[in-house]
């Protein structure tokens, strides 16, 4: 069975628009460059490390998680800003609890990190 050309263009539309979703937070999210930066030199640091691919899957979920909350903190702001553009304490609350699901994964990355990077890093710098 064929798939319909209309059907195939419609997919790839969803690609472009999540890229398109991708790049409108790296250019106006400061926080997203952190991120960017930090998982750049972790995955420099594990092709160093030469970190077994189970704990490649643990980064990589990590990974996702952090950058998933940062896209829905993104979203959850634009949503708030367009239907709310005057102070209410609601939109405060809902921004402000974004934010934290951003903090929350983040934090949790660094204990990640440091429970997976850490020994081997130690072994690799002081060799004991």
């Amino acid at each position: 069975m064929s798939v319909p050309k209309k059907e195939l263009y419609d997919r790839a539309k969803s690609f472009q628009y999540a890229f398109e979703g991708w790049a409108f937070v790296l250019r106006t999210q400061h926080n997203a460059w952190i991120h960017a930066i930090i998982t750049t030199v972790i995955v420099g640091l594990g092709f160093w490390l030469r970190l077994p691919a189970r704990d490649w899957a643990v980064l990589i979920l990590t990974f996702m998680a952090v950058w998933m909350a940062e896209f829905m903190n993104t979203a959850i702001e634009a949503v708030v800003d367009m239907t709310m553009p005057e102070v209410h304490p609601l939109a405060k609350v809902a921004k402000d609890v974004a934010a934290a699901a951003v903090l929350v994964g983040a934090m949790g990355a660094i204990l990640i990190g440091l429970l997976l990077l850490g020994p081997p890093l130690w072994q690799r710098l002081f060799g004991g």
